[in-house]
C-alpha cells in the first residue's frame, strides 16, 4: 500500500482517534495545547482511496536563534505498525518533516515487545541474582515486535538510551505496569491483589476514607499535596499552571478525558491523583499524599475507586504508567514498582524510543551541547 501525507485539521485527527479502541493520550490533539514550548501539529496518512489509515501529533520545538526544529512524536505515530511496508508509512513522514526545517525526528511506535504477570515479577524481585526485569525470562513475548525494531534499525532509526537526554525532557517510560481489566468483573479485578492491598483497602473503609471526584477548582488542594511529594521523592514538581493548562485542554476536548480524584479523612484530603481516559485505555497520570496520617491506607483507597470507575466505563486496561526495571533493593523505585505489581499489574516493556537524525551533524552538535550542559 501506498500512503500520502499530509496535515490534517484537529477535528479530523480527533474522528481519528474516536474511531480506534484506543491510542496514547500523548497522541490526541489537545495534548499540543499541554506543550506550549512546542509546536503542534496534526499528520495525517491516507491510503490510494482518500481514506485517513494513521495520524500523528507531532511536537516541533525551534532550536535556539536558528530555524531549525526538533521533531517529536511521544507514542506514536498510529499507524499500522505490523505491516510489511512500514517504510511506506515512515519515509512521507521524514520528507515531511524535512521540508518543516526538522533535523532530528523522535518517535515512540507504541508496540509491545515483552510481558511479565505479576507473579513473574515478584518472583524476580525475591531472586537475588537478578539485577534488572529485562534480564528475567518474560512470561510473553509479543510475536512481530523484534521484527519491528530490526527493520527501523537497517533503515536508519537508532534506538535512544534511557532517559531521554538528547533534548527531549526525559522521554516517555519504557516499562509500564497496567492491570487487565477486560471480561474480569470487581471482584475478580480485586482477587489479583497481594494481601497488603487487600488489607489496606479494608483498612481505609474501616477508617472513614472517602474518595471523592474534584474539579478545577480541587487543582490546588491536589498541587499542595504534589509538592510535597516532590519533596520527599526527590523530583522536581511541574508548576500549578501545567495542571490548569492541561485541565483546560484535555476536558475541553473530552469532558471525560482528564479526572481528578481526592481522598478525605476528618475533613482533611490525605492524597490525590489525576486518570485520563482514550477510548478503553486509563491511565493513572499524576499521584500526590501527604506523610500525615499514612496508617488510614489513603492511597489504595483512591486507586481502588479509579479502578472501579476505570471499570465502569468499559475500560479494558488500568495504566499505572511508569516503573523502574531494576530490582536493586537500594533504589527507592523499588517500592513503586511493588506497589504497582501489587494490585496485579503486569510489567509490560515497550520498543522504546527511537531517533532519526535528518541532519547529522546538527543532531551531533546538539547532543555535545546538552551534554555539557
Amino acid at each position: 500500500m501506498s500512503c500520502h501525507l499530509k496535515a490534517i485539521t484537529r477535528a479530523e485527527h480527533l474522528r481519528f482517534v474516536t474511531s480506534r479502541s484506543s491510542v496514547s493520550h500523548l497522541q490526541t490533539p489537545s495534548w499540543g495545547d499541554v506543550k506550549p514550548d512546542w509546536r503542534a501539529e496534526s499528520l495525517g496518512w491516507f491510503d490510494e482511496g482518500g481514506d485517513l489509515v494513521g495520524a500523528g501529533l507531532v511536537l516541533l520545538r525551534p532550536l535556539p536563534r536558528l530555524k531549525r526544529y526538533l521533531a517529536y512524536l511521544p507514542e506514536g505515530p498510529v499507524i499500522d505498525w505490523g505491516a510489511a511496508d512500514l517504510e511506506r508509512w515512515l519515509e512521507p513522514m521524514l520528507a515531511y518533516l524535512k521540508k518543516q526545517g526538522v533535523f532530528s525526528v523522535r518517535m515512540g511506535p507504541p508496540v509491545v515487545a515483552r510481558r511479565w504477570s505479576a507473579e513473574a515479577v515478584k518472583a524476580a524481585i525475591a531472586d537475588p541474582g537478578a539485577r534488572r526485569l529485562g534480564d528475567v525470562e518474560a512470561t510473553v513475548r509479543e510475536p512481530g515486535a523484534e521484527d519491528v525494531a530490526e527493520r527501523l534499525r537497517r533503515t536508519g532509526w537508532r534506538q535512544t538510551a534511557p532517559g531521554g537526554e538528547d533534548g527531549f525532557a526525559a522521554g516517555q517510560p519504557r516499562y509500564v505496569c497496567q492491570v487487565p481489566l477486560a471480561g474480569r468483573s470487581l471482584e475478580q479485578i480485586q482477587n489479583g491483589f497481594n494481601q497488603q492491598w487487600r488489607r489496606n483497602i479494608k483498612k481505609s473503609e474501616k477508617a472513614g476514607v472517602k474518595v471523592v471526584r474534584g474539579g478545577q477548582e480541587d487543582l490546588p488542594a491536589f498541587y499542595e499535596l504534589y509538592v510535597e511529594t516532590a519533596e520527599r521523592d526527590r523530583f522536581v514538581p511541574r508548576p500549578l499552571a501545567y495542571f490548569q493548562r492541561m485541565w483546560t485542554a484535555l476536558t475541553a476536548e473530552d469532558p471525560d478525558r482528564m479526572r481528578l480524584y481526592l481522598a478525605h479523612h476528618d475533613g482533611e484530603v490525605l492524597a490525590g491523583a489525576t486518570m485520563l481516559t482514550v477510548g478503553e485505555h486509563v491511565w493513572y497520570s499524576y499521584g500526590a499524599s501527604t506523610s500525615r496520617r499514612r496508617e488510614v491506607q489513603p492511597s489504595n483507597a483512591l486507586q481502588w475507586r479509579m479502578m472501579c470507575d476505570a471499570h465502569e466505563l468499559g475500560a479494558a486496561v488500568y495504566d499505572f504508567r511508569g516503573i523502574t526495571d531494576t530490582l536493586d533493593e537500594d533504589d527507592h523505585l523499588l517500592g513503586l514498582l511493588r506497589f504497582k505489581v501489587g494490585a496485579g499489574g503486569e510489567a509490560v516493556e515497550y520498543l522504546g524510543e527511537w531517533d532519526y537524525p535528518l541532519n547529522k551533524l546538527l543532531h551531533k552538535a546538539l547532543g555535545v551541547y546538552l551534554a555539557r550542559r
